[in-house]
């Protein structure tokens, strides 16, 4: 379990990085930037496409980092309440699926195989536990 929040955290962080610093979630064509900066919204005209895409990056990043900071935390100090919780396992087994069809069908290769990665961890956590737990 701890790896698998690891995993969610150490990505989360990363593309937070890269989301205020340097050019990884840039377009490769400033054009397009520059375009998106200057577009707004059908929904509303209180933002652009540009500062629309940093939002969704970061919150995007936010919610990883979030995952991995509950699922890390209750399993480091509170394992019998994690393991024991249909609700808490359930509502994390849904989310790194969820992320692992997104990674899948709007991603690229390292968050798909690192998110499947965390969610045989996931897994792998519930299903070999202590009987104790």
């Amino acid at each position: 379990m701890l790896g698998s929040a690891a995993i969610l955290l150490a990505l989360g962080t990363l593309h937070l990085v890269y989301t205020f610093w340097g050019p990884a979630l840039r377009p490769r064509d400033p054009a397009v930037q520059a375009l998106m900066s200057q577009t707004h919204l059908v929904l509303t005209r209180q933002t652009t496409m540009w500062r629309a895409w940093i939002g969704f990056n970061a919150s995007h990043s936010m919610g990883a980092m979030l995952f991995g900071l509950v699922y890390g935390y209750l399993a480091l100090l509170h394992v019998e309440l994690l393991f024991r919780s249909p609700f808490l396992l359930i509502v994390g087994g849904v989310m790194l699926v969820g992320i692992v069809v997104l990674a899948k069908l709007y991603w690229f290769s390292v968050p798909f195989w690192s998110t499947c990665v965390a969610l045989a961890c996931f897994v792998s956590s519930i299903v070999l536990r202590p009987a104790s737990i």
